[in-house]
């Protein structure tokens, strides 16, 4: 069964890269005649403590929010598309949320600057925030912080890679991965990614398994694959399916850069927290470097 895309969510904070995220919403809102919702998060500095003067924060307030409200129609244009301007006050990360409740996004779409090193785990980033607080799939098109937006972002995605290690949030990411591929004819290509050292303690393997054991092992993983797609699928995608070997995270980015591939899905898997604040998951490591868009997906 198709999944329905009716509301769709865009988060803009005005960036370099505001043009690209409304430009996916207005296409994506078009092709699945869906409610586009154009979210501002007006993002105040806390009230000065100490008896410190604070100067007509009333009018400062106002004055953003009619700035949010210009820049919103600006970005429309004259786009035909149903939508209407969110614009709120608070922390960015809580805001989107709560109105992507609120208005029961079906899809949100917001960009990243890329952060990495200690920048990023000094200042932490929306974003990765969002990903793991959303109660819908996110759409992260990749910007740097130093270059102008992304001109290499496509749409309609007729390459659609997804990331497969057979869990609840990966199950998820490619359900909504082959709506996306009927809706738009799409090449569908289905990874997996084998990491051999996590496999010799999932089978209990000795250091170097034999030739025939791995081809019987990788050859089950391309057949499960292969039996993820309903037969009837197949009449308007083009399935691939791949075996990689190494870091997930690196074979990803290489394969879509390979492939040239519009859109990367990925399930959100838990991690310990030193682990998530100093590596990474996966799909955080993927956003930072892919180039093309990422859809995330966390099961709830």
């Amino acid at each position: 069964m198709r999944r329905q895309i009716t509301q769709i969510l865009c988060a803009t904070d005005f960036s370099g890269f505001a043009k690209d995220v409304v430009s996916y919403g207005i296409a994506l809102a078009r092709e699945f005649h869906a409610k586009l919702y154009v979210c501002h998060v007006v993002d105040l500095p806390p009230v000065p403590m100490y008896g410190e003067a604070v100067a007509g924060p009333i009018e400062d307030q106002n004055r953003f929010i009619n700035y949010a409200q210009a820049e919103i129609e600006r970005l429309i244009g004259d786009a035909s598309v149903d939508y209407q301007p969110l614009i709120t006050l608070g922390n960015p990360t809580d805001e989107i949320a709560r109105l992507a409740g609120e208005h029961s996004a079906d899809l949100v779409i917001t960009a990243t600057h890329g952060r990495s090193g200690l920048k990023r785990l000094f200042l932490g980033s929306v974003t990765e925030r969002l990903m793991r607080t959303l109660p819908c799939p996110l759409l992260v098109l990749r910007g740097s912080e130093s270059a102008a937006p992304a001109e290499h972002h496509k749409f309609p995605f007729k390459r659609i890679l997804v990331g497969c290690d057979f869990s609840a949030d990966s199950d998820l990411a490619f359900r909504y991965s082959l709506s996306m591929a009927q809706e738009f004819e799409s090449e569908l290509h289905l990874i997996h990614v084998v990491e051999p050292s996590g496999y010799r303690e999932l089978f209990k393997l000795p250091s170097e398994p034999g030739d025939r054991f791995k081809k019987d092992l990788y050859d089950m993983i391309l057949e499960k694959l292969r039996s993820l797609v309903p037969q009837e699928a197949l009449n308007w995608i083009s399935l691939n399916v791949k075996l990689l070997v190494g870091k997930p995270y690196e074979e990803i980015i290489r394969y879509a850069e390979l492939k040239n591939i519009d859109l990367v899905a990925l399930g959100i898997r838990g991690h310990g927290m030193v682990e998530d604040l100093l590596m990474g998951s996966t799909t955080d490591r993927v956003i930072r470097r892919s180039p093309c868009p990422v859809l995330s997906i966390c099961s709830r």
